[in-house]
């Protein structure tokens, strides 16, 4: 296919990181840009300037080239005023802007995309785990219909969205994604990569291979020495690193993980993608068809998403889908990872990815600009050791977590690379961050008087479930329950219980979260003491997938039933000293939990408390968790 009929732009633009002193847009294109970024306010054009000045581009393939625009204007940007942004192209010797090259970006009556800067987060929308091939909506196109609804209400505008982890599945494939992908690949050019230590040597081998769809665990690495690791860490299973059960079409290579990326985030892709089943062994007929009807539906809405994405500020932090199940759960589980060259290669690639495609737009002054380079000088077949450097040197990055200067200040945990191992087991679960970490987080939150932390797993879960993990851990085996929560690791969470008690950390802390399937809301304070902190935990997951409901209802009954408040039960908890008040869905009395894929919502008075918590589920409608004031607790 000749690279003029690929659309110019494959991907965004996605607002990113937003102050008065800094913009940063995301954008994919099939050629290097050649652009200027003009501002406006109403129709009068404030800024127009050469995005060559400010902007880091990464070529991945023969036609496909990441960039990150960086602006920082000369004068602050006016806060809670419509503003405009448009991006004029040189494309085939022509000057177009955005709705000239994406049409459907614009909303009804709008000549450019449009934001509202906010330094007071009044509003935000929340959520996480979004999996392309799960039985629902997405639940990212109500965030397209919040904005759509707030076009001429800037009160109404939410400040920002938050996306709280499992942004991809790079270990849980649909057969017609992980088909998808490779047509990407082949459209895009995207380069092509040495694979060490796996029983195919690159990946043309790979693409190539009868294992490749939905038998890539038999692609693994089988020696004498792994099968030890095996044994001792995994029991045997025939799942020696990745540990999902859903890991049959686990991304391997670079060029998979970003082009997974693309195909989330855009529509421009999709209308070259044939899926067809002619790769696929028969056996897997049958489940490729049922996956196709939910990436097919998911792959329609993807318009809408990146409309949205275009119009409002947007700020990412990984779990561990974005990488792996269980990315990081026990010391066992590292070293097992990190000290085989083909599953460090997997991880660092889908850092990697995480990165160019999610990360960066955070904080980009945190990234050194040589990674860059050392990615566009290997991507060829031939062994270079600059992108083996490039795989070290990001898995061995410790500054993922970021904050905003925003009111109430906003904190976004690292809860997976920087993790207190257990001293007294290989095998016992990881705290989710480590007592360095946690005390320079102490610090960032000093003197603050509120504060929005973003924790992808939530600190105050299900007490039930914690119980049942740590049954499971007992015995061995939090691997099979994902063992990973606040409480699992006597160090973190004593730690992390001490911050919300320490009398200079912030008297109001809402607690952000996701990871676990389901949506929930706490009231929290701390017992016997009057001028105790107020902790709202607010858990919204996921945009695309749910618990399973039977099981979910199960224990949201057992919990109520084992963990009331007059429980001597919670006095085994390491929570004893919170008191823990869970809110209940208006319209369902019977629940504390809420499960069905939806975005949530959070209204702040100018105190940074709560007014309202919701969530906007994908079929409509919002289901509030009203304060209950004085009552019975979780």
């Amino acid at each position: 296919m000749a690279h003029e009929s690929l659309p110019y732009i494959i991907a965004g633009p996605i607002m990113r990181r937003l102050e008065p002193d800094h913009m940063v847009l995301w954008l994919v294109t099939r050629e290097p840009l050649q652009a200027t970024l003009s501002l406006y306010q109403g129709d009068e054009r404030q800024t127009e300037i050469e995005c060559a000045e400010m902007t880091q581009s990464v070529q991945v393939g023969e036609h496909a080239y990441i960039h990150l625009i960086n602006y920082r204007p000369e004068s602050e940007l006016p806060v809670n005023e419509w503003l405009g942004y448009d991006l004029h192209c040189t494309v085939d010797s022509e000057t177009k802007n955005l709705g000239e090259l994406l049409p459907h970006l614009l909303y009804d009556g709008e000549s450019r995309p449009g934001f509202v800067l906010k330094t007071k987060i009044d509003q935000i929308l929340h959520g996480s785990c979004r999996k392309p091939h799960y039985d629902s909506d997405d639940a990212l196109l109500r965030v397209d219909e919040v904005l759509s609804e707030s076009q001429h209400n800037v009160a109404k505008r939410p400040a920002l969205l938050m996306m709280s982890g499992d942004q991809i599945y790079a270990d849980d494939v649909a057969g017609p994604t992980l088909s998808a992908i490779h047509q990407v690949i082949k459209l895009l050019g995207l380069a092509p990569e040495i694979i060490e230590g796996a029983t195919v040597s690159n990946s043309e081998q790979l693409y190539q291979s009868q294992y490749c769809y939905y038998q890539r665990e038999e692609l693994l690495p089988h020696t004498e020495a792994n099968q030890e690791l095996k044994d001792r860490f995994f029991g045997g299973a025939r799942k020696p690193i990745f540990t999902a059960d859903t890991a049959h079409n686990h991304l391997i290579t670079l060029s998979e993980v970003i082009a997974m990326y693309l195909l989330v985030w855009s529509p421009q892709l999709w209308s070259f993608i044939r899926l067809g089943i002619s790769d696929v062994d028969n056996k897997y007929t049958d489940l490729y068809l049922d996956e196709q009807k939910q990436v097919e539906n998911f792959a329609a809405g993807l318009d809408k998403v990146q409309r949205a994405l275009a119009h409002l500020p947007v700020y990412m932090i990984f779990d561990d889908h974005d990488v792996t199940d269980d990315w990081n759960l026990t010391r066992g589980w590292e070293e097992a990872a990190y000290g085989h060259p083909f599953s460090r290669r997997i991880l660092g690639n889908a850092l990697i990815g995480y990165w160019l495609c999610q990360g960066w737009g955070n904080a980009p002054e945190k990234f050194p600009e040589q990674w860059n380079k050392q990615l566009e000088n290997s991507d060829t077949l031939d062994t270079n050791p600059q992108r083996k450097d490039l795989v070290t040197q990001i898995l061995e990055f410790e500054s993922w977590s970021y904050s905003l200067p925003t009111s109430p200040k906003l904190v976004v945990l690292d809860t997976r690379t920087k993790r207190w191992w257990s001293e007294s087991s290989m095998a016992k679960p990881s705290g989710l961050m480590d007592w360095e970490a946690l005390s320079e987080l102490q610090q960032e939150l000093m003197g603050e008087p509120s504060v929005i932390l973003v924790s992808p797993a939530p600190i105050f879960g299900m007490k039930l479930i914690e119980t049942v993990q740590r049954i499971f851990t007992f015995f061995g085996q939090s691997l099979m329950v994902d063992a990973e929560n606040w409480m699992a690791h006597e160090g973190s969470a004593n730690v992390i219980l001490n911050i919300f008690r320490h009398p200079k950390t912030p008297q109001n802390f809402v607690i952000l979260s996701g990871d676990v399937h389901y949506s929930f809301a706490y009231d929290i304070k701390i017992r016997f003491r009057k001028n105790s902190p107020d902790i709202w935990q607010v858990t919204c997951s996921g945009f695309k997938n749910e618990f399973p409901h039977k099981l979910l209802r199960l224990f949201d009954r057992l919990n109520r039933w084992l963990y009331g408040s007059r429980s001597p039960l919670n006095w085994f908890t390491k929570r004893r000293r919170m008191q823990i008040r869970s809110r209940i869905p208006q319209g369902h009395p019977e629940q504390r939990v809420y499960n069905r894929s939806a975005l949530g919502k959070v209204l702040l008075n100018d105190q940074g408390e709560p007014e309202q918590i919701s969530i906007l589920p994908v079929d409509g409608g919002e289901v509030v968790f009203p304060h209950r004031g004085k009552g019975r607790n979780r």
